[in-house]
């Protein structure tokens, strides 16, 4: 799959753009705050239906404008896809695939696999537990629609059956029903999301090793309170203590994803540079388990991953890039010395763009 050409109107500090871009590797440079990073969430949104960052719509829109546009064309090994989103102040989004609306903005989710890596990536390590599930979940979404719907369905569910404990219902029936949904959506959640980390490990350790070059042992381990018996028995369980706290206490939403360094928590020991090595091949493997599962070769965006990294870690993640498991690839730096680093070492088309102030400018070599 290839992005052949970006259109954005009013997307954050990027009035207007048109930009055709190489099926292979496009490197973006400029200083700090010029929009490098918004152009390549531009096209996350075209991916997700939302800011890799989940900034809110009304904050995407550029604030001179009442209206935000975006407009990918793909080629989708072979033919041809035109994805179109437009966001209005105070209304519903709208994405279209080849003019036509979708009914349900999940019904795209997958369609166009991408993996992203960027500095936010870091409140996988120190923000709560509710990111690391939703690094899993985006995993696991973009190939099972029926994980996706499982997803939406427990969430509802979970809503419903918080608002029934806040409320002190009484109605036994009904808890008994939200709960069945629970359980059944709740169950296909956590088995899906056990066997990914069991997948996952092994090509995530040989990520880093490959990066880092050390004696260095990384691990996941997915937390679970299903671990602990059965999941319907717990909720019906904890119904009394649940109505007192006025929340469901037991679920797969209270699930988390240790991230360990040498058998201890990465955020408590990892420095900069290990914590970063660990997210770029946590994300690396996110790519290798989409490509294998997946139809098409997701679309990989590198945002600023050079900072705070000795030189023989990036050279080992320039040598990595520069291969060909990689399909097509957006990088930005400040530092275009790592961009022609990567350029000399790539036996492929590329296409090189310089942003200031939100405009984006193509380059000669």
């Amino acid at each position: 799959m290839i992005l052949r050409k970006l259109t954005a109107l009013g997307y954050k500090n990027i009035l207007q753009c048109e930009i055709s871009f190489s099926p292979y590797i496009n490197c973006f440079f400029g200083k700090n705050g010029m929009g490098k990073t918004n152009l390549l969430d531009a096209i996350h949104y075209l991916s997700f239906c939302k800011s890799h960052i989940n900034t809110p719509d009304s904050q995407i829109i550029h604030h001179d404008k009442e209206l935000c546009v975006l407009q990918g064309l793909y080629d989708y090994d072979g033919h041809d896809e035109d994805i179109f989103c437009a966001i209005r102040r105070g209304q519903r989004k709208q994405f279209k695939r080849n003019k036509k609306e979708y009914d349900k903005l999940s019904d795209h989710i997958g369609l166009l696999p991408l993996v992203m890596i960027s500095p936010a990536d870091s409140e996988l390590i120190r923000g709560g537990s509710e990111e690391r599930r939703r690094f899993l979940d985006m995993i696991i979404s973009q190939q099972d629609k029926s994980y996706l719907n499982a997803l939406i369905f427990y969430n509802k569910a979970l809503m419903q059956r918080n608002v029934l404990l806040k409320n002190k219902s009484a109605n036994i029936s009904l808890y008994e029903a939200l709960e069945m949904q629970l359980y059944t959506y709740g169950q296909k959640i956590y088995n899906n999301r056990r066997l990914l980390v069991e997948l996952f490990m092994p090509v995530f350790s040989d990520y880093y090793q490959t990066i880092c070059r050390s004696a260095e042992q990384v691990g996941l381990k997915y937390v679970s309170q299903l671990e602990n018996g059965d999941f319907l028995h717990m909720l019906s369980s904890s119904r009394e203590h649940d109505c007192v706290m006025g929340f469901t206490s037991v679920g797969i939403h209270k699930d988390d994803l240790e991230m360990t360094l040498d058998d201890c928590l990465v955020r408590r020991i990892g420095s900069q540079g290990q914590n970063k090595t660990f997210l770029i091949a946590l994300k690396l493997a996110q790519f290798a388990f989409l490509t294998q599962q997946g139809s098409t070769k997701p679309i990989l965006l590198l945002d600023d991953i050079f900072d705070k990294l000795d030189e023989n870690r990036v050279e080992e993640i320039i040598q990595l890039v520069s291969s060909d498991v990689f399909g097509q690839i957006f990088i930005t730096d400040t530092n275009r010395k790592y961009l022609d680093d990567i350029l000399r070492n790539i036996n492929h088309d590329y296409a090189l763009f310089h942003v200031e102030q939100g405009n984006v400018k193509p380059l000669e070599e």
